[in-house]
């Protein structure tokens, strides 16, 4: 892998769909919840990989999302479980125009529920847990 390539793996987008004010979590693998996203592909604007995301993810189609901010903190390091280290840049986009069936992809997650923030899971990864927090703290 190159240099190029390497850059294009460490950037990252999550994003907050919403249905008024409830907020899209996808039930992950290993049992944990957190926000749709993905990895920027060669080529991709931000907008187009949050687009495709969301497609693959849901199988929704976005027609409007607003950047919200980028992440780079200790938070949003990659490959945690081996100490490795590497700083992540992370987008946060907020998706509150879509249409069509949502449909859950078993490859991508094995469940995807909407949550008000109040009621949000307990077992949410801390890179969800930051972003809604962050979120929420500017809508107020």
């Amino acid at each position: 892998m190159n240099h190029i390539e390497e850059m294009r793996g460490q950037v990252g987008h999550r994003l907050l769909l919403l249905a008024g004010t409830r907020i899209l979590l996808q039930l992950r693998k290993d049992g944990s919840w957190g926000l749709p996203g993905g990895w920027l592909d060669p080529g991709e604007s931000p907008e187009q990989t949050v687009k495709r995301e969301v497609k693959e993810e849901t199988n929704l189609d976005v027609h409007r999302m607003q950047l919200l901010g980028f992440f780079c903190e200790p938070e949003y390091t990659l490959n945690q479980e081996y100490n490795e280290g590497d700083n992540a840049v992370t987008a946060l986009y907020q998706v509150d125009e879509w249409s069509g069936v949502m449909i859950n992809d078993p490859s991508e997650s094995d469940e995807l529920t909407f949550f008000s923030s109040d009621e949000l899971p307990k077992n949410l990864t801390e890179k969800c847990r930051h972003s809604i927090r962050c979120y929420l703290s500017h809508q107020r």
